[in-house]
């Protein structure tokens, strides 16, 4: 068991005491009796109860693992056709499993943090903390790809702050106190994540530095993050040389962004060249680079339907494969706004 202390903003620190702190009006306002501290351990307890309650049993389950998108706005798009519902039907507890679909579901998790939270139904609320609870186990035990989760929960910790400020404005659904719980939760992964060990692996056989520079050079060149270049390079000092070549660099940027962008935010190097490396960093902020997943979710256009491609779905195309389009993560919310 991990003890962990958890420093909130003092706003947070107002809005937890104002929870805990019960006041019975007896008849004048000058007549207040505060419960006593059992009384408020009493309501953290709830608290407790309520958001162990809302996680029991709360994963759903589909025979179906694809979603039918109605093209217009109607009835049926809005009560059956609704992010959340897609988010309980293609099965996304399983996919994290996959490592090809790993990075795609954390990046959709990172979306609806940002901007989708609140439209999600009390049902896919659970499924989606459960899925996010699964997704920082899997990390823990395998230290997978562990800054992407990061990049998560802090996008998910600031939009539950500012939500949870904005109280009684009818933003969320469902208990406050299940909310604060999450938060609570939230912040403790953060911690958890901080403290993360990466195991040294032992291994008598051959190993990366083993191999010749060509090789070296050619695992770097089929990155597409710049980050795992930085990550890479920091292992031995010749990954480092070979992590800091311009041409890596300067391929990284034609890949990711136009000629037309980054030739408007040169940046020379103190020998008179483009410094290729600082150019990437600095395009991230201006425009979004390109996506790579393993596998992702596919829409049917003849059928218009949402799957993932090994479980296919019932199709009526003579040739099913000239419909499939692929959907990265934006595609995925873009396709519920209505």
């Amino acid at each position: 068991m991990i003890s962990v202390t958890l420093f909130w903003p003092p706003w947070i620190q107002k809005t937890m005491l104002v929870w805990k702190s019960v006041h019975i009006i007896t008849g004048d306002d000058e007549d207040e009796e505060i419960f006593s501290t059992e009384d408020c351990e009493f309501a953290a307890k709830k608290r407790k109860k309520d958001h162990f309650r809302n996680n029991t049993d709360s994963q759903c389950f589909y025979r179906e693992k694809w979603i039918y998108v109605h093209k217009e706005s109607t009835r049926e798009r809005h009560g059956y056709c609704t992010l959340g519902e897609a988010f309980n039907r293609l099965d996304f507890s399983s996919a994290i499993q996959d490592i090809r679909r790993f990075n795609y579901v954390v990046k959709l998790l990172q979306l609806i943090a940002k901007s989708q939270l609140t439209s999600l139904s009390g049902a896919a609320q659970k499924n989606y903390f459960n899925i996010l609870d699964k997704i920082v186990r899997k990390v823990m035990e395998d230290q997978y790809n562990p800054r992407l989760i990061k990049d998560l929960l802090q996008d998910l910790s600031s939009t539950l702050c500012i939500l949870i400020r904005g109280v009684g404005k009818s933003v969320l659904v469902g208990n406050i106190n299940i909310w604060i719980c999450r938060l609570e939760t939230i912040l403790l992964w953060q911690q958890q994540l901080k403290n993360l060990q990466m195991n040294k692996q032992v291994n008598n056989g051959l190993t990366l530095s083993d191999l010749p520079l060509h090789m070296l050079n050619n695992i770097l060149y089929r990155f597409s993050d710049g980050w795992d270049i930085i990550t890479l390079g920091q292992v031995t000092p010749t990954l480092y040389m070979l992590s800091e070549d311009r041409q890596l660099w300067k391929k990284l940027c034609q890949y990711h962004f136009a000629e037309k962008q980054f030739c408007r935010h040169l940046i020379p190097s103190e020998k008179g060249h483009i410094d290729w490396k600082l150019m990437y960093f600095a395009l991230q902020k201006y425009y979004p680079i390109k996506e790579q997943y393993g596998d992702t979710l596919h829409f049917c256009r003849h059928c218009s339907i949402l799957f993932w491609k090994d479980t296919g779905h019932p199709c009526t195309a003579s040739d099913p494969n000239t419909c499939l389009m692929p959907v990265s993560p934006q595609h995925f919310i873009d396709l519920f706004k209505f």
